[in-house]
Order: structure tokens, then C-alpha cells, then sequence
């Protein structure tokens, strides 16, 4: 894939407050999924007219695309979620099968929060975030290899190389009780602040009120602390990829953020 592709504008899609801090390459969105530790799915019930209500699930949600075992033909990007196979979630595809749609209709978001912009006046205070809002279609994953390579997936996006690290391969039992749900991409985009804070000109020609307000950025990152081994764990050694994981990435992500807190942004006026 090339970073240059990116998603079609869409009514449903495009951004329209604050266009410059918008992103529709598919780079970008894929990987704000894969880094947010949790995304937010949304799906309206079965029927309106017995729950009008729509409702958002936290759940793992990993981007990538499937390439069946003996073939060069690899699949478009997809969603892969996973949930107990008599979530109603779950369900909601085959409930919704004689809709004519192409799969259930559902809203997928992921946020990566990079800390607090604190400007002169609380107006122009912000914050500096990755987010992405991605529409699409959810089918039930019926192929064994590509559930397997989904399940697999998701474990290593949230934890590198744990699923081989684990007791593999998971039993008849545990793949029958879980079920796969990929999520066909219709529309997609993204929306990026990363600089420092921005203040309007008649505020920044006032002295005192410069030398009496702080401004700047308050990083945030995602830290992960010091593995506590669990009360059934007989392994005395921390696993080396559980360590370089912790420290890496939490890392990585503070440098990140302290980072974008000083980079200029766009001129207010």
C-alpha cells in the first residue's frame, strides 16, 4: 500500500471545522487504530421500533488486510473486532442479513489524547490529539484461517509477539465461543493537533497579561508500568519482549508528545 492513497471525501466523512487539521490517507488512519488501546463501536439495535436507541461498546480493534494462505491476492485494509460469539454484537450480522445491505452499518473511533494546550484565554485552550472516525460494513469472518489470523492479530497489536508466546493453538472450545467480525471500510478520516498553543494577536500584544497567564503544553502518554507477575505466574524472569514492549513504547510515545508540544502551529489572528 501507498502511503499516498487516502479515502474518498464523503458528506459523511469530509471535516468541516477546522479543515487544516484534517487526514483521509489511509496510513494515517490505520495507524491511529492500532495504537489507541481501546476504540469505540457504535451500532443502532435491531429494530428501531423496539430500541430506538443506539449504542458504543469499548472494545480492541485492529486494522489490517488478509491474504488467504496459497494466493498473491491480498485483501483491502479491514476492522477486525472480536467478541463472545452470544454478544448481541456479535449477533447483530446475521439478525441483519435479509437488510440488502452489504453487512451491518457501524461507526468505528479511536483517540490518542497528547496532552493539554493551555492558552491566554480559555477560548483558545485545546488539546493535541490523533483521532479516527471510520464507517463500514460488519460481517461475521466465516474462513477459519482468516479468523485465526485475525485473532492473532488483535493479541499482538495489543501485546507484540504474545500470541506465540501463549499456549497456542487455542482449542476448538475457545474458537467456537468467539467470533470475528471484520469491517469492511466505506469512509474514513482523521483529526490532528500537534503544535503548541495558539493565541489571538490582541492577547499576545498585552505584556501583563502575558507575564500574569502561563501558557504551554501538559504532555500526556500512555505509560505502562512495571509488569507485577500474576499469583499463578511460575516464570522468574520477566519475558525480554514484555520488557522492551514497556519500555519502548511508553517511550517512544512520551518523546512523541513532548515533541509536538513545541512545534508552531497555523497563525491566529
Amino acid at each position: 500500500m501507498s502511503a499516498a492513497e487516502t479515502y474518498e471525501k464523503t458528506p459523511r466523512s469530509t471535516v468541516n471545522r477546522l479543515k487544516q487539521r484534517a487526514v483521509y490517507d489511509h496510513d494515517t488512519i490505520h495507524n491511529i487504530i492500532n495504537a489507541a488501546p481501546v476504540a469505540h463501536v457504535s451500532f443502532n439495535p435491531t429494530s428501531l421500533d423496539d430500541d430506538p436507541f443506539p449504542t458504543i461498546l469499548p472494545m480492541l480493534a485492529s486494522a489490517a488486510s488478509f491474504t488467504a494462505p496459497g494466493t498473491e491476492e491480498t485483501s483491502p485494509v479491514a476492522i477486525y473486532l472480536h467478541g463472545h460469539v452470544s454478544s448481541r454484537f456479535m449477533r447483530l450480522p446475521t439478525t441483519k442479513e435479509d437488510d440488502g445491505l452489504p453487512g451491518t452499518p457501524i461507526c468505528v473511533t479511536a483517540t490518542l489524547f497528547d496532552g493539554v494546550v493551555l492558552s491566554l484565554t480559555p477560548f483558545n485552550h485545546s488539546c493535541n490529539y490523533r483521532s479516527a472516525v471510520v464507517h463500514g460494513w460488519a460481517n461475521l469472518v466465516t474462513d477459519p484461517e482468516e479468523k485465526l489470523y485475525a485473532l492473532k492479530l488483535i493479541t499482538n497489536n495489543l501485546v507484540p509477539d504474545r500470541w506465540d508466546n501463549a499456549r497456542v493453538p487455542p482449542t476448538e472450545a475457545e474458537m467456537k465461543s468467539t467470533s470475528v467480525l471484520r469491517v469492511d471500510i466505506a469512509s474514513a478520516s482523521a483529526k490532528i493537533r500537534a503544535y503548541a498553543p495558539g493565541n489571538d494577536k490582541a492577547d499576545l500584544d498585552d505584556d501583563k497579561l502575558r507575564q500574569r497567564v502561563w501558557t504551554g503544553v501538559v504532555p500526556s502518554a500512555q505509560i505502562y508500568g512495571e509488569p507485577i507477575p500474576g499469583p499463578d505466574n511460575l516464570v522468574k524472569t520477566l519475558p525480554k519482549y514484555i520488557g522492551e514492549w514497556v519500555e519502548d513504547g511508553s517511550r517512544s510515545r512520551e518523546d512523541y508528545t513532548r515533541h509536538v508540544a513545541s512545534l508552531p502551529g497555523p497563525k491566529k489572528s
